[in-house]
């Protein structure tokens, strides 16, 4: 998606935002910021311009200032009036930070001293100017190009509204003076959107979240680029454009992460393609508050669930990932709860019941990934239609899987006996004593009825026999009995899904809840 609009840059030092355009393209994402620049002539300073005008009998100087030193702003050109002095000079611009007047320096001066100093200078007034590009939004400043304007000064002035520089003033000279105008060996200068900064989007991520928190931060968010380089916080001024944008930027990284996807395979064997990859917040257990979620980098690749501190871009990566698990032995798990609240809360809305509660402390589009020994990782995305791809990724990856491996054995014993156990695509559930090898009990997949556990290491497993109809109870125990009922699920779940795929779909969790939102 290609994508063009206007936004604040939101500094949370100064709790400042300033206005940029966006440009948003297939591979970047850049931020412009409205600059004052030279188009012909020598330009003596980039930086300052120095412009004399010649008060006019009507329209004065012909220009409106915000700001002061009282707001830790300097003052600037709020308004410009068309063939008004200010504007004839082709060197003035809405947004100008006015440095000087006939030599005194005014950037630590309030707004009142510089409007006093401007209307008592006389008929012929020298300032010196520079742009100011990060001008806060409180300032209110047009964006556009100086055009006609009405005045709405009042005889008092306020640093946050226009002071008009358009009246008389005390002119000392009555007759009509001769208008500002351009000298034609002087510099000319226009007003334009400039480059400021450009984030590439390939393996990119975003955080509508402050730093560490739960806290979700209003119509804004933050891209981050791989190098870790930050767009800064990104503020739009509704949240249509906030959710419009976040959905574009979020469709352009997907793109891009396919992409790398398709690169990366065709390195690999078929065996061990890369199914889905992305960005998600992990919660860290058991840390101070500041930092309850860090970034993570997932990837479901051939036989395993990989979860990296940075995305791998070599063959050579991903070796280094900080944990590698066989996705048949990981369970993952949406958070429903999370998912009724919302639907209550969207139901709410749509009644215009409004309740107080904060709703900032929680983040929704979560889900679990519960591993061996009775351990789990908890992750966050930021769109529920990132996390019906990782559901779906993880039923695929999962399955893929099954069926390649076809059964896994595992250790186990039961009352002083080594046995082992073996689970099968197509024979289900076999149990033989690991030294002769003489199969003790099989059973179906179809068979299996119930279970039980001590959610230590022993394990019950309930069989209908084919020819009595009666229950058989199986007792094992295993080192790690977590990876095996995970293992027991993927083989059912992959054979439900081989015999009737319409039903595992029926089950999808978060594509109910993106259809019904």
């Amino acid at each position: 998606q290609t994508k063009t609009g206007i936004a604040l840059l939101y500094d949370e030092v100064s709790e400042n935002a300033y206005d940029i355009r966006l440009k948003l393209t297939k591979e970047v994402l850049t931020i412009q910021k409205q600059d004052v620049v030279c188009v012909s002539g020598s330009d003596h300073s980039a930086n300052h311009r120095t412009v004399t005008l010649r008060r006019q009998p009507v329209g004065g100087l012909g220009l409106s200032i915000k700001g002061g030193a009282e707001h830790k702003v300097p003052v600037v050109i709020s308004k410009i009036f068309k063939n008004q002095a200010a504007e004839q000079t082709g060197m003035l611009f809405i947004g100008d930070a006015i440095i000087q007047v006939n030599g005194i320096n005014v950037e630590s001066a309030t707004h009142e001293e510089v409007v006093h100093l401007l209307r008592n200078a006389g008929d012929e007034v020298t300032i010196t100017v520079q742009y100011l590009r990060e001008a806060p939004s409180f300032l209110k400043l047009p964006l556009g190009s100086p055009g006609p304007s009405s005045d709405h000064s009042s005889g008092t002035s306020s640093p946050l509204f226009d002071s008009g520089l358009h009246l008389n003033g005390n002119s000392t000279n009555t007759a009509p003076s001769s208008p500002s105008s351009p000298i034609a060996n002087e510099p000319k200068y226009e007003k334009r959107w400039l480059d400021a900064l450009s984030v590439p989007l390939s393996m990119a991520r975003i955080s509508r979240y402050k730093t560490g928190t739960d806290k979700l931060r209003s119509n804004a968010f933050e891209v981050l680029a791989l190098d870790g380089v930050s767009t800064g916080i990104l503020q739009f001024y509704t949240a249509q454009e906030s959710a419009d944008w976040l959905r574009a930027m979020s469709t352009n990284i997907s793109d891009l992460t396919l992409q790398n996807m398709k690169m990366a395979n065709k390195c690999c064997s078929p065996s061990d393609q890369v199914i889905h990859m992305g960005w998600v917040n992990e919660r860290l257990e058991g840390t101070d508050s500041s930092q309850l979620y860090k970034f993570k980098f997932l990837a479901l690749k051939g036989s395993s669930f990989y979860i990296f501190s940075t995305p791998p871009v070599s063959t050579l990566d991903w070796v280094r990932a900080e944990k590698i698990y066989n996705l048949c032995e990981v369970l993952f798990k949406i958070h429903k709860l999370w998912l009724a609240d919302d639907c209550w809360l969207q139901a709410n809305l749509y009644l215009g019941i409004h309740q107080d509660f904060d709703f900032e402390d929680q983040r929704p589009y979560c889900f679990s990934v519960l591993v061996g020994h009775g351990k789990s990782h908890y992750f966050n995305v930021e769109l529920g239609s990132e996390l019906a791809v990782w559901e779906k990724s993880f039923q695929r990856a999962i399955f893929l899987e099954v069926q390649r491996t076809g059964s896994k054995t595992y250790m186990c014993s039961w009352q002083g006996d080594t046995l082992c156990f073996t689970v099968d695509f197509a024979l289900g559930f076999t149990c033989f004593d690991s030294k002769t090898k003489n199969v003790l009990w099989r059973f179906k997949f179809s068979q299996l009825k119930g279970s039980s556990d001590d959610g230590k290491t022993r394990v019950k497993l309930l069989f209908q026999n084919i020819d009595t109809k009666q229950i058989e109870t199986k007792e094992l125990e295993f080192q790690d009995l977590t990876a095996v009922l995970h293992c027991i699920h993927s083989f059912i779940a992959a054979k439900v899904a081989s015999v009737d795929p319409v039903f595992i779909d029926s089950q999808s969790i978060a594509r109910k809840y993106m259809y019904s939102n």
